[in-house]
């Protein structure tokens, strides 16, 4: 979908939306909550990816939505976002 050094977005392997990307950076960090200093140049990039595939879905769908998780709502144990379009699947 979108991969730059540092960070790659992709189509989730078992999607909840109709339309159903998430973004991760490749370094392995926890989650939102455990991001040090040193990351903020690496979450800066991540934000710009998230951005252009917010952008992509966005205007083919015309909308959009940008979701993060966490503690037990965070199912995987790596920071990611998730930019969905269209009402969860049954």
């Amino acid at each position: 979908m979108l991969e730059t050094d540092n960070v790659l977005a992709y189509y989730h392997t078992n999607p909840f939306y109709p339309v159903h990307i998430v973004a991760i950076p490749k370094k392995h960090i926890s989650s939102l909550i455990t991001l040090e200093e040193n990351d903020h140049d690496l979450l800066l990039e991540l934000m710009g990816v998230i951005q252009k595939v917010a952008a992509m879905v966005t205007e083919e769908k015309g909308a959009c939505r940008v979701i993060i998780n966490l503690g037990a709502y965070q199912d995987s144990k790596h920071l990611h976002w998730h930019i969905v379009f269209g009402e969860p699947l049954k």
